[in-house]
């Protein structure tokens, strides 16, 4: 019956394939049998905990994942799932029985054959289903497949077709998505169990992962404390105890040797007393001293003077008023540290007051004196400065002044030169526009704008008489009518020649022509709008380059060779290429704030002053660091400029000078600028506390003009 019990349940739960089956178990005695069948109803007690053997097949990889074994042999997924179904309720049944006192057949099987529950080893059986083994599962991403069963077939991944917003809702729907975890092996969701979750938590928190483990259980003293009759081994002793080792014999002959050679000195007896030496001693060669050539001696005393005589002259006698001025004084700033005192005898002097003060300073000065003498190098100061040309192997630059042009009533803020320097256009406060001749200084004519003038610039196409007035949100177009006949009439025909389209087009800003007395007074054109707008004389059409402002804008200026634009904020200068319509780069001056800007003729340098008293030299082919920062003035610059065809550049400040450099520029790209400040020149007063606000060089003389706040244009050559 027993037997017929054991090749049911084999039957029941199946042979594997390649399994060798296991050999026949001797009979137990009726005792034994009760003893294995009650250990093996409390090992599956404790290590199921209410878990059935399909959930625990979930973790173990034993549940179907849906691979093509299934679907080959239907059949047989069938007598699986049937075998499934009466091996839960053979546990079911079993488990019952447990708990009622009732032998379960399991139970009777081993009573009957002797069975023995590590009978079956299945160490190498951890996952039936994937049979890859070691080999990484990185190696199956580009497969559809995750590993083979036993029988050779492919076991395929779940479709997962689940996109986040999908597992967000899925995290938010299932109560069990927390302890929802993805098997590696198989590609399925496996969800975790209470027993498994108090596991993981065991282990994180550093605690065992088996509960009725105890690691503060009693220790076990296995031997005891007791004197024992007979040993506890009695193994006779070996043969290499009765010989000398040789291998000892060979390193007392090492120690021997480097004894005798005087490489490994005895250990002499300490002496116990301390040993003092003079730390002041005459640095005499055989002394302790000798051998520290740098040593320093101690600082010596002063001696006394008359003035700490019990009987000084009286001279050195202070008065009721030099006595309480040295009491009003800080000690460090006294002459002397006492006050000088008569007496009439020597026996009549007291204890001195500061005895213990200046014994303590005295050992202070001791104890802080440096020990070692500090070599300085002599270096010639003269030989840190940098060899710079001297300025006048660099001239021609402006040293004097040589005219003055009076006539404005307030500050005048800008001036432009005309570009054969024929004419000098200025701009003030008082609301006006003066032309002035330039070799006579002579006003040649005057022409109101009615506002501030903040900018004024000469169009510098020589057949063009033309200069442009920024008044207030206004750009004022001026034929000053000056100079060639022929060249003021072709400016104004060029302005007439233009038609107006059928359907004018959007445009930021506005053309208004001027009235007929406003053109007897020289205005051409008007121009209103209120932000950095790019103007297109020919067609009267203007477009803004920017979306939006990067700050406050200072000053902006055209490349001379290249079509970019230049934009000067108050923390930085930016660079646009105008036909790609893009940012190429943007230069960081590192300074408070940017007041004014210069493009060099060549393109490939710039200068920016700043209102913190700094001219900073930018290079575009190095960085967008600065390359230079000079700091020469006092005060806040106002107005920065290049000359055109001479290596000069020029600063004017609110200090009243100007400061007029040597700024080359080489054509070797690996030789740097050559900076050098050759002249200040000053004549400008201050008015306000403002100086010098707008500088201009002459196109073709090296000379410069300035405007300051005192109303005046001087003009230095």
């Amino acid at each position: 019956m027993a037997g017929a019990r054991g090749a049911g349940r084999a039957a029941a739960t199946g042979t594997r394939p390649g399994k060798r089956p296991s050999e026949p178990e001797p009979e137990l005695e009726p005792e034994e049998t009760a003893l294995v069948s009650a250990s093996a109803a409390s090992l599956r007690d404790g290590s199921d905990s209410g878990l059935s053997e399909s959930e625990e097949s979930v973790f173990s990889g034993l549940q179907d994942s849906g691979s093509d074994s299934s679907e080959d042999d239907p059949a047989e997924g069938e007598d699986g799932a049937s075998g499934d179904d009466s091996h839960s309720r053979m546990e079911e049944t079993s488990g019952q029985q447990v708990q009622a006192g009732i032998p379960s057949p399991r139970t009777e099987v081993a009573r009957a054959k002797g069975y023995e529950e590590y009978a079956e080893d299945s160490s190498d059986e951890e996952d039936i289903r994937n049979t890859v083994g070691n080999v990484p599962l990185e190696w199956y991403e580009d497969f559809p497949h995750v590993g083979y069963d036993l029988d050779g077939r492919r076991i395929y991944k779940p479709l997962r077709t689940r996109d986040e917003l999908d597992q967000f809702l899925d995290k938010m729907d299932n109560p069990d998505y927390w302890r929802t975890v993805q098997d590696r092996t198989t590609g399925h969701d496996v969800r975790l169990t209470d027993e498994q979750v108090a596991l993981v938590r065991r282990l994180q928190s550093g605690q065992f992962g088996d509960v009725s483990f105890d690691p503060y259980e009693p220790a076990v003293d296995f031997f005891s404390g007791d004197l024992m009759v007979h040993p506890v081994t009695n193994r006779p002793a070996d043969k290499r105890s009765f010989i000398p080792s040789l291998v000892e014999k060979e390193k007392v002959s090492r120690m021997v040797h480097a004894i005798k050679m005087g490489w490994i000195q005895p250990r002499r007896p300490q002496d116990p007393t301390p040993s003092f030496y003079d730390l002041w001693a005459q640095e005499d060669p055989d002394a302790v001293l000798g051998r520290h050539k740098m040593h320093v001696p101690a600082p010596k005393l002063a001696l006394p003077g008359h003035a700490e005589s019990y009987n000084p002259p009286p001279e050195y006698l202070l008065s009721e008023d030099e006595r309480l001025a040295w009491e009003q004084q800080e000690p460090g700033e006294r002459r002397l540290n006492f006050l000088p005192h008569r007496f009439p005898s020597l026996r009549a002097v007291p204890a001195y007051g500061r005895f213990i003060q200046e014994r303590f300073e005295r050992c202070l000065d001791l104890y802080l004196c440096p020990r070692q003498r500090k070599m300085r190098v002599n270096v010639d100061p003269e030989d840190l400065i940098p060899k710079l040309p001297r300025p006048r192997d660099l001239q021609p630059f402006p040293t004097c002044q040589a005219l003055v042009y009076r006539g404005h009533s307030d500050l005048v803020r800008c001036l432009s030169v005309s570009p054969e320097g024929q004419w000098l256009a200025s701009g003030s406060d008082d609301g006006s526009v003066r032309l002035w001749e330039v070799a006579t200084a002579r006003c040649m004519r005057t022409v109101p704008v009615g506002g501030v003038v903040r900018s004024i610039a000469w169009n510098p196409h020589p057949t063009l008489c033309l200069v442009a007035v920024a008044v207030e949100d206004s750009v004022l177009l001026l034929n000053p009518a000056l100079g060639d006949r022929l060249v003021v009439g072709g400016t104004d025909q060029l302005l007439s020649t233009f038609v107006p389209p059928q359907e004018p087009a959007v445009q930021p800003a506005s053309w208004l022509e001027a009235s007929e007395e406003e053109r007897q007074r020289g205005l051409r054109l008007r121009v209103s709008h209120g932000k950095v707008l790019i103007h297109q004389l020919s067609r009267r059409r203007s477009q803004s380059p920017f979306r939006r402002s990067h700050g406050q804008v200072q000053r902006v200026a055209f490349h001379p060779v290249r079509p970019f634009l230049l934009v000067a904020s108050q923390r930085g200068v930016r660079l646009y290429h105008l036909l790609r319509q893009e940012l190429t780069k943007k230069l960081r001056p590192n300074c408070k704030w940017v007041s004014s800007l210069a493009v060099h003729p060549a393109g490939d340098n710039v200068i920016c002053g700043s209102y913190d008293s700094k001219l900073v030299w930018f290079d575009l082919d190095l960085s967008s660091e600065p390359y230079r920062v000079l700091r020469h003035h006092k005060k806040a610059l106002r107005a920065v400029a290049f000359h055109a065809r001479y290596p000069l550049f020029a600063s004017g400040s609110d200090d009243g000078s100007i400061i007029v450099c040597h700024g080359m520029v080489y054509n070797d790209l690996l030789q740097n600028p050559l900076l050098v400040p050759v002249k200040v020149l000053r004549g400008h007063t201050l008015t306000r506390d403002l100086g010098v606000l707008d500088v201009a060089f002459h196109p073709t003389q090296p000379w410069v003009f300035s405007s300051g706040a005192d109303g005046t244009v001087r003009l230095f050559t």
